[in-house]
This record gives C-alpha cells, sequence and structure tokens, in this order.
C-alpha cells in the first residue's frame, strides 16, 4: 500500500507537491466565471443560431435550454471533484487516480488530440480574416502566407499565457467583456430593425421538423460545440482562492450567462430573418457568415463591420483560454506519467508551467498545417472531450465509494448525479452522428496502442509512476472504457443519427443509455477494487 507514495517524483510525493505549490492561487469568482464564459463563447455564438435553425426551426430554442441543463448536470459532478481534490489539471488527473493507468492513458490521449479544438479556434479566426485578406487560403486549405500568419497567431497567445497566472485573468476579462458586448448589441440591433411576428407558428410550425430534431441539432445544429468549454475554470482548481466556494458559483455562472445570450441570439436570428429567405423553409436559409451578412441585408453596415471585428476577438479569446487550458493538462499528463516529467516543470517565478505551454505549440501549429482531412478531423475534437465528462462521472463515484478518499459530499444526490452525468454525456456522444464517431473514437482507441508501447516487456516505470501491476490486470481494470468506445462506435454504425438506421430512433437512444449504465457500475466496481491495491494520494491542499 504504501508503496506508492515512496518513488521519488510520484504524484504524491515531495517533488510533484513542490511543482504543485508553486501553482499561485490568485483566481477568485469573477475571473474563473470569465474563464469559463470565454472558453464557452469562442466561433460557435456566430454560426449555431443559423444551423440550429436549419435543423430544428423555432424548436431550437428547446434545443439550447436542454443543453444548459445537460450541462449544468455534468457540471455538478466535476465541480465536486474540483472543489474536494483541487489539482491543476484536474479532469487528466482524476481518471488515473479513479479508473488505473488503461483509463488515465485513454483519456489523457483524448485530452492530447482535443489541442486541435484550439487550433480550430484560430482557424476560424483565420477565415473571417480572409474577409480582408484572400490571398489566406487556397480554395479550402491554408496557403503558405495562411499558415504562417497562422503559426504566428499561436505564438502570440502562448507568449501571452507565458507570464503569472494574474496577467492572464486580468486580460481575459478584458476580453470577456466584449464578447459580452458585441452580441448584446448585435440582439438589440435586430430586434430594433424589424420584428416578424408569427415566427413561431408560420413556416411549418413551431417543430417544422419534428421534435427529435431538437436532439439533432444539439450537435448537428452546433449546439454542443458551442455551450462545451464549462469545464475550464476546473482546470484552474489548484491556482484558486478557497475554490470549495468559488468554483460552484464560477463555473454554474458560466454556462447560465451562455446559455441566456445564445437563446437571445437564437430568438434575434429567428424573428429578424427577412420573409424573402424563408420561401423554402428553415432549411433553405444560408449564409456564410450569419449574423454579418444578416446586418447588411438589414442595412446595419456598422454592425456588420463590428462583427467582422469580433469574429476575431471571441475565436481568439477562446483559442487565449485554450491555450492555458492545454497547458495545465499537459502538464497533468506529465504528473500522469503519461508524458515525460520534463514537462511539469512550473516556473518558480511566474507559477506557469512553461515547459507546457512549448509543447501545446508545436502541437497546434501541427494541426494548422494544411493535410488532407484536417476540417473533418478537427470537427471531432470537441465532441472527444466529452468522453472526459464520462471518465469525472465515474471518478467521483469510485471516490465517493471508497472510504479513503470519501469526502463531505456537498453536493446533495450525488449517488444518482454521477450515474444520470454519464449517461448523459454517453448519449451526446452519440447524438453527434456516424459521420463524426466513425472518425473521434477510433482515434481515441489509438490511445490503447501508447499504454500497451508503455507497458512493452524491458521497459522501466518512469521517475515516480505508481508501481506496475501485471499487464493483465491493468487492462481488466480499464477494459470497461474500451468496451465502451468499441460500444458507442457499434451503436452510432446502425442508429438513427448518420448511421444506418437498423436501429431507429428513439430506440437508439434508449439503448444507449441501458448500455451506459450497465458499463457505469461496471467502471464503478472497476476502479474500487483498483483502489484497494492502488491507493490514490491526497490532494494537495486547496489554501
Amino acid at each position: 500500500m504504501a508503496e506508492h507514495q515512496v518513488t521519488g517524483g510520484g504524484p504524491g510525493t515531495p517533488a510533484a507537491v513542490a511543482q504543485e505549490r508553486r501553482l499561485r492561487k490568485d483566481l477568485g469568482f469573477w475571473a474563473l466565471t470569465a474563464i469559463g464564459f470565454s472558453n464557452i463563447v469562442g466561433s460557435g455564438w456566430l454560426f449555431a443560431a443559423l444551423y440550429a435553425a436549419q435543423t430544428a426551426g423555432p424548436a431550437s430554442l428547446l434545443s439550447w435550454l436542454g443543453a444548459g441543463l445537460l450541462c449544468a448536470l455534468v457540471a455538478l459532478v466535476m465541480i465536486e471533484l474540483g472543489a474536494s481534490r483541487p489539482e491543476g489539471g484536474g479532469t487528466v488527473r482524476w481518471p488515473l487516480h479513479s479508473g488505473g493507468p488503461l483509463v488515465g492513458t485513454l483519456v489523457g490521449w483524448s485530452v492530447l488530440l482535443s489541442v486541435g479544438g484550439t487550433a480550430a479556434e484560430i482557424s476560424a479566426i483565420m477565415q473571417y480574416a480572409a474577409h480582408y485578406l484572400p490571398d489566406l487560403y487556397n480554395g479550402r486549405t491554408l496557403s503558405a502566407s495562411g499558415v504562417a500568419l497562422a503559426a504566428g497567431l499561436s505564438v502570440v497567445l502562448t507568449a501571452l499565457n507565458w507570464f503569472a497566472v494574474r496577467m492572464f485573468a486580468r486580460l481575459n476579462n478584458l476580453i470577456s467583456i466584449f464578447k459580452i458586448v458585441v452580441p448584446v448589441l448585435t440582439v438589440a440591433a435586430l430586434i430594433a430593425s424589424g420584428w416578424h411576428s408569427g415566427r413561431l407558428t408560420d413556416h411549418g410550425g413551431f417543430a417544422p421538423y419534428g421534435y427529435a430534431a431538437c436532439l439533432t441539432a444539439l450537435a448537428g445544429g452546433g449546439i454542443v460545440y458551442s455551450v462545451n468549454g464549462f469545464q475550464a475554470p476546473l482546470d484552474f482548481s489548484g491556482e484558486t482562492r478557497n475554490p470549495r466556494r468559488t468554483l460552484p458559483a464560477a463555473v454554474l455562472a458560466g454556462i447560465g450567462l451562455a446559455v441566456l445570450m445564445y437563446l437571445a441570439l437564437q430568438v434575434a436570428f429567428l424573428f429578424t430573418v427577412p420573409e424573402s429567405l424563408l420561401g423554402g423553409g428553415w432549411h433553405g436559409v444560408s449564409f456564410e457568415s450569419p449574423f454579418g451578412q444578416l446586418a447588411l441585408i438589414l442595412n446595419l453596415h456598422w454592425l456588420s463591420s463590428l462583427l467582422y471585428a469580433d469574429a476575431v476577438l471571441s475565436p481568439g479569446g477562446s483559442a487565449y483560454v485554450g491555450v492555458a487550458l492545454d497547458a495545465r493538462h499537459t502538464y497533468a499528463l506529465a504528473k500522469n506519467g503519461t508524458l515525460p516529467r520534463y514537462f511539469m516543470k512550473v516556473d518558480a517565478r511566474s507559477g506557469v508551467p512553461r515547459r507546457a505551454l512549448v509543447v501545446n505549440l508545436a502541437v497546434i501549429v501541427l494541426f494548422l498545417l494544411p493535410i488532407g482531412g484536417w476540417q473533418q478531423i478537427v470537427s471531432v475534437m470537441g465532441d472527444m472531450y466529452l468522453l472526459i465528462y464520462a471518465a469525472s462521472a465515474v471518478a467521483a463515484a469510485v471516490f465517493r465509494a471508497d472510504p479513503a478518499t470519501t469526502t463531505a459530499g456537498w453536493i446533495p444526490g450525488l449517488r444518482w448525479l454521477t450515474p444520470l452525468s454519464f449517461v448523459v454525456a454517453s448519449e451526446f456522444v452519440y447524438w453527434s452522428g456516424w459521420a463524426v464517431l466513425r472518425l473521434a473514437l477510433p482515434m481515441v482507441l489509438g490511445g490503447l496502442l501508447l499504454f500497451l508501447l508503455m507497458r512493452r516487456p524491458g521497459t522501466t516505470p518512469a521517475p515516480g509512476e505508481p508501481p506496475r501491476r501485471p499487464l493483465a490486470a491493468e487492462l481488466r481494470t480499464g477494459a470497461w472504457l474500451v468496451c465502451y468506445l468499441a460500444a458507442l462506435t457499434v451503436l452510432s454504425q446502425l442508429g438513427s443519427f448518420g448511421g444506418t438506421g437498423l436501429l431507429p430512433a428513439p430506440y437508439d437512444s434508449l439503448t444507449v443509455a441501458a448500455l451506459a449504465l450497465a458499463l457505469f457500475f461496471w467502471a464503478v466496481r472497476s476502479g474500487t477494487r483498483y483502489l484497494k491495491v492502488v491507493p490514490a494520494p491526497a490532494p494537495v491542499a486547496a489554501e
């Protein structure tokens, strides 16, 4: 039992604790709320209202409400983890402690791949910048000058994160204020320009394509992508003053503010699109730059100019937060032993994991290169992160079930919230559709090869790595996650969300829910057994 604690540099040893304590606890409620809000509001607000309307018509309003409620449910579980076990890059650390090296490797691998999400935001900036600089693109791929500019922007974002976390928070606060002002002005200006009554009943009614389209809009309309990112404050839990009190309010406030903003934008879009564009119903409404072009049609040229400027700033703000989050994730992966511990180093003066920033800069630039299928691959990055939500639900249940790690349980009903959260995250993944999951889930399963490579005969444990058990034991402990990913892939191929339709709606979603519930209890049982052999290290003190 004590063997886990004796190897130098391990997660709970003085070397790791010393690095963790270098993280400055400078973040309060408003800074964390701004981080969460800024990470949620990126390029999504510029497009999601159009795509959601195309998919579900006015019923897309229900999709936004549903996404907000479901994300709040998932957030409650992650808040429990962040407040009870505050740690830099916690969303990567918790699955390792509760599920073993295989689960930690697969989740860590998916997080490392999700760095492409930051590259996608930078790409969105480039797309809008092409309105003024058309030479940035050769067709649908970045030109040489476009790659150079995108790489330069990545360097700037990394440099801005290079200094103390307090500077990061202050600059992010300023960006978040602009992110609020521009959408509010957009809603007010569009509504003042003309209000078309009857939009909830005309052109096919409130749900012209059926209420099942509300589920499709969650993924196909860009709603999940737009609301995703609420977990950002939790990755700064190790740098938060009084995380038990601050984190819950900040995370839920970020979700609430973002959903209210998205609902207002959806209403403004639905009620101000000119009648002349609705001849083919909501399916026929098409814009390349929805709010910018709509403003031009309504002779709001000043608003259009402002929107094109914000089309650079909003994704830039999300990319700015994304660079900081990616560094914390890489820092945590180094603590896990998935990456060399060299990248765990935290600069003593600034409290920033600078080596992690550098490795993520390299990954971001690689994703920006105009390689084949890049756009299709980066479209799955947001869905990959949903797997962390599922793994976090299991982690919360495991820690609550193990007497050595049980916390005060200050979120009521955690016993039923964790399985419900796991099912919700699984449905979100499934509703993304076969076109996305046929790429995303096999890519995550590629982490299994990384795990086997790390455990091949003749390799020695990394400094501070938990004591290795026989490979068969490690595979049994994490087998639930491999089966979970494989089953979701098969069900997606057979289901009604872009699959063959052999498993029709709503039976496909019900099957996913039943399977997810069974796998959840398997995962919790495996995790509690694992903790009896390899206890989780005590979290670094929050104060």
